[in-house]
């Protein structure tokens, strides 16, 4: 191959890749040259005759194989954002050449005895806590990845990382397929009944761009699916759309994710096994906040009791105005959001449809950037001057108080088929300061419905609350302000990470926010006082609904990985046992079932780690209250605390000891059920 602009140096703006010169063969030589590269670098550290120092050893790792880190991060922001065949047989390709690797380095005895060396005198060395902090997470990251085994044992656990790696993969793959495959296409009145304006548009868009010109699509995107099931009066359609967004990943065909799931549990629990501990659970919280299956369960349950006992009344609800309309059956799960519509509209006189003509994405967009500009002084600039991998993709500079350059953003946020579903932060590159200011290249992901040519993009209140989620977690991949790749940004413990995401939700819901940013998309006028007073009333309707889908999958992710022989397991029947046990009630499904839960399956990041949105919901419940009895949204003070122990700090402090660095105390559970309104 001639020219290889994966392996060249990048003369764009800001170093962004050049996604005009990449095509999917460039991938594979970037990463065989870049393997060979990285490893002779790590083999040089390792086998040095030089004593171990920090510099020779740590730092020298946080810099070895620069270009595999370039061209594997731009790779796997396209195969989840913008993906193509060509681009996914290389990623089942690559899958087990990465874990190899990956398991070549940590498993490398001559380099874990220099990093053991530099542990065991880390009080003579005279580091700074930041630097002490990065050599505790290499020795950790070393230690549960199997570097203290026997020979047998290391060579093990590496076949164990590639095969899961391999089906991780494979899971992502099936899911998205089944997601891109489906489409209900609608036609006529009665398919249409219910529906109001703004979704027929959407669902004229997503046929126009299957090339399904004059009808409606339907697809899996939950800013389809989810309003199609709130709105439509056509029950069967309802059930048949439903039906296939819970069954993904469970087709019977080659997509069918439960014989992975099996493999995956047996696998992670010979793993476990391997590195000492009594289950997979156990070793993955073993290196969170919570530590322990128990410290979790403890949490979740707290929650699970009230929030039931409110689901069970919101059910009763349902089925009074479902009767009211003459329908004479039990709720089901695709009656829920349709009917739970109705309630909210006879109790709070709100529903979605008068909501979302004020939520425009372009200005919620703005909203977003102009929290973070009251809050830490930093400011966005579109720029049109840079070549991006989609043409749907937006690029922002980011500026700190003093107008330089600090970042950049990038959002893509509509749906297609070659973008995998949900929502997701990713770094193209990432902030540290060990080659000068290396400024950080973010991105956030979404599945919003694009709207009508020309016409605005309208959001659901969830969606505006999406879009705040996912670039809380950006700011703090953009503010991030340490030294050291290894603690930048979001490198923190799992159960620690939704907390800048999830506390930054919150200022969306504030009428010093919507006032100015929720504008009618046609008249330009601010959302009227009492619709933003009937919103606040309505904040905590359907928490019974929305705790139970949540804290379901929590539990059962937890139990999942606490199975001691998963060997033979038959995954939908452990669902059901598993919800039956639980009193699931019959009309509720778990947000994610288990054949596409794509959070514990699609690679290891929050397995056994679901509960982490929890976790950090008690801490944001409680943090936001800072502001609050600041008696200002955006108190200078609490925004500076929160810039410099949470969103900028990275890595470097203890969980824990940050939070406590900013509130001035521990969290408190009571915020979290008074929030969702679960409080006795």
């Amino acid at each position: 191959m001639s020219h290889n602009p994966l392996l060249a140096d990048w003369s764009t703006p800001f170093e962004v890749p050049p996604f005009a010169e990449i095509a999917p063969a460039h991938f594979k030589e970037a990463f065989d040259t870049g393997m060979t590269e990285a490893r002779a670098e790590i083999d040089a550290i390792a086998d040095s005759l030089e004593a171990p120092t920090f510099q020779n050893t740590i730092v020298a790792l946080e810099t070895a194989g620069e270009r595999l880190s370039r061209a594997a991060r731009t790779f796997y922001n396209l195969t989840g954002a913008h993906t193509n065949p060509e681009l996914q047989a290389l990623e089942r390709e690559m899958a087990p050449k990465f874990a190899k690797h990956g398991s070549e380095t940590v498993l490398n005895e001559a380099l874990f005895k220099r990093i053991d060396a530099l542990w065991e005198a880390r009080e003579t060395l005279g580091l700074d806590a930041e630097a002490l902090k990065v050599l505790e997470r290499y020795h950790k990251m070393f230690q549960r990845a199997g570097a203290g085994l026997d020979a047998d044992g290391k060579t093990r656990i590496a076949e164990i990382s590639q095969e899961l790696a391999s089906l991780g993969t494979s899971f992502a793959q099936n899911v998205l397929k089944d997601e891109a495959d489906y489409k209900l296409v609608l036609e006529g009145e009665a398919d249409l009944a219910g529906l109001p304006d703004f979704l027929i548009a959407a669902a004229a868009e997503a046929a126009r761009e299957r090339g399904l010109e004059g009808k409606y699509v339907i697809t899996l995107s939950r800013s389809l699916i989810e309003p199609f099931l709130q709105f439509s009066t056509n029950r069967p359609l309802r059930e048949t759309a439903f039906r296939a967004w819970s069954a993904r990943g469970e087709g019977g065909g080659e997509t069918d994710n439960r014989e992975i799931v099996e493999r995956t549990l047996s696998l992670r629990n010979e793993k476990a096994r391997l590195l000492g501990f009594e289950s997979y659970a156990h070793y993955k919280l073993d290196d969170t906040m919570a530590k322990t299956p128990e410290a979790v369960r403890e949490l979740l349950t707290k929650v699970w009791t009230p929030a039931l006992a409110r689901a069970k009344e919101e059910e009763a609800k349902l089925t009074e105005a479902a009767r009211a309309e003459g329908g004479n059956f039990q709720i089901a799960p695709w009656d829920w959001r349709h009917y739970a519509e109705k309630v909210r509209k006879a109790e709070f006189d709100l529903d979605e449809a008068e909501l979302k003509p004020y939520l425009q994405l372009d200005r919620i967009i703005d909203a977003a950037f102009d929290t973070a500009t009251q809050l830490f002084g930093v400011t966005f600039e579109e720029r049109k001057d840079i070549t991006v991998y989609h043409p749907d993709v937006r690029v922002f500079e980011m500026k700190d108080r003093d107008g330089n350059h600090a970042g950049l953003f990038l959002g893509d946020y509509f749906a297609r088929p070659s973008k995998r579903s949900g929502a997701w932060m990713s770094a193209f590159r990432s902030q540290h300061k060990l080659k000068g200011e290396v400024t950080p290249i973010i991105v956030n992901v979404m599945n919003f419905s694009k709207g009508a040519p020309g016409e605005a993009t309208l959001l659901t209140f969830d969606d505006a609350r999406t879009l705040f989620h996912e670039f809380g977690h950006g700011l703090h991949g953009l503010l991030s302000n340490v030294t050291y790749p290894m603690i930048s940004g979001t490198s923190v413990a799992r159960d620690f990470v939704e907390l800048p995401s999830q506390l930054y939700e919150h200022w969306l819901g504030q009428p010093e926010v919507l006032s100015r940013f929720a504008t009618h998309y046609k008249t330009g006028e601010p959302m009227p006082k009492a619709l933003l007073d009937k919103l606040k009333a309505a904040e905590n309707f359907n928490q019974g609904f929305a705790t139970v889908e949540y804290t379901s999958c929590a539990l059962i992710d937890l139990n999942l990985h606490l199975i001691e022989k998963p060997e033979g397991l038959d995954v939908t029947e452990y669902e059901r046992e598993s919800l039956e046990e639980l009193d699931m009630p019959s009309s509720i499904t778990m947000r994610h079932r288990i054949p596409h839960f794509a959070h514990a399956f699609a690679g290891e990041g929050y397995s056994a780690g679901y509960y982490s949105y929890m976790w950090s919901e008690v801490m944001d419940a409680d943090a936001f209250g800072a502001f609050e009895e600041a008696g200002n949204v955006f108190d200078r003070a609490a925004a500076e605390r929160l810039y410099t122990n949470i969103y900028s700090a990275g890595g470097k402090p203890d969980p824990a000891e940050a939070y406590e660095a900013f509130r001035g105390r521990a969290p408190k559970i009571d915020a979290l059920l008074k929030g969702r309104g679960l409080a006795a």
